[in-house]
């Protein structure tokens, strides 16, 4: 009993600290927003290790859900059962960032309603991800199953997005209700008309990009179980249509690019402009070589993570094309002040 009194009162300690953490709200904005970060990083994480699972034919490594074999929960010493396990681990590790980003929100400085909307999000992707997982375990690793589980995953990367950027914004205190708050102020645009609205449309034209890219996925060999029917399409026609989109986005993202230029954008917004359009650039040149390479495994699990790296350049960019009032002054300031430090030519 001695030996065991400190270790229950250290116990006992943090449960209090935490108790109080929970009671008085003193998580602060830039803590939580690092959390939401954290969120971020490991749902694309997951995307990534589930496409290695099915990359590596070890989908069905465990054979059950939620045990792994039969009653055993902890996998084999075999090396798709440790592949697909191990899987299993990193959705664990997933699932406590997203209750941290959560929890965080609730006890949050300033409580706002929004980020703890989007934060609850987290928690049912994880939920129905968990729940998905399972379903295409049963169903041998069908190929609609495989999309729904990565598309699905994808959506919830987006939530993460939108919740790690407006945890960057700046609070506003709700007359009569202490300790709420909302985003400060009204969102301004900083770049206005045609430009606005195709920076915008570059969202749903990713989305297209990202689906067809599935319905490639599902028709090939990397579908899922080797036994599996695939999509009765002809792989090379689906791959030529996600192939014109990617055009189709790339000169889109082009045209973006070079509008935001000319009508002086902020440096900010075309920076991340620029961001997507090497990412966008680097995709495309790993799907051609993909394509002309007869599919490798390896060069299928780099498109995988381009495709979340893309999702959250493409929402990073359409986020950042408004800013709160502040915000916005500051970075068209600074975007003035640097125009007016660019050297000019003049004609001789």
């Amino acid at each position: 009993m001695a030996v065991t009194a400190p270790a229950a009162s250290t116990r006992s300690a943090a449960l209090r600290r935490g108790w109080w953490t929970i009671r008085h709200r003193q998580l602060s904005p830039a803590t939580f927003r690092w959390l939401s970060g954290l969120a971020v990083w490991s749902l694309a994480f997951i995307i990534v290790s589930g496409g290695l699972v099915r990359l590596t034919g070890s989908g069905l490594g465990c054979t059950n859900w939620p045990t792994c074999t039969g009653h055993q929960v902890v996998a084999p010493w075999h090396w798709h059962a440790w592949v697909e396990f191990g899987n299993r681990l990193v959705t664990g590790l997933v699932s406590v960032a997203t209750v941290l980003a959560v929890l965080g929100a609730v006890v949050r400085d300033r409580r706002r309603r929004d980020l703890t909307v989007l934060a609850l999000g987290l928690i049912v992707g994880v939920l129905a991800e968990i729940v998905l997982g399972g379903i295409t375990v049963e169903h041998k690793l069908a190929p609609q199953y495989v999309t729904a589980h990565f598309l699905l995953a994808v959506v919830f990367l987006a939530d993460a997005v939108v919740l790690h950027h407006r945890a960057g914004l700046a609070d506003e205190d709700i007359p009569g209700r202490p300790g709420r708050a909302r985003a400060a102020g009204p969102a301004v645009a900083l770049v206005a008309g045609w430009t606005r609205r195709l920076g915008l449309a570059l969202v749903p034209a990713a989305a297209v990009v990202i689906v067809l890219g599935t319905v490639v996925t599902s028709t090939g060999p990397h579908a899922g179980a080797p036994n599996v029917p695939r999509y009765k399409f002809s792989l090379h026609s689906v791959a030529q249509l996600h192939g014109s989109s990617v055009e189709v986005f790339l000169g889109m993202t082009i045209l973006t690019l070079w509008s935001l230029s000319r009508n002086g954008a902020p440096h900010r917004v075309l920076r991340r402009a620029e961001v997507l359009l090497v990412v966008l650039v680097v995709q495309g040149a790993i799907g051609y070589i993909q394509y002309f390479t007869g599919v490798p495994a390896a060069l299928v699990a780099l498109h995988e993570l381009g495709a979340s790296a893309l999702v959250v350049a493409v929402l990073t960019f359409a986020l950042g094309l408004s800013a709160r009032p502040e915000e916005a002054d500051t970075a068209r300031s600074r975007s003035t002040r640097a125009r007016s430090l660019t050297p000019t030519s003049t004609g001789s």
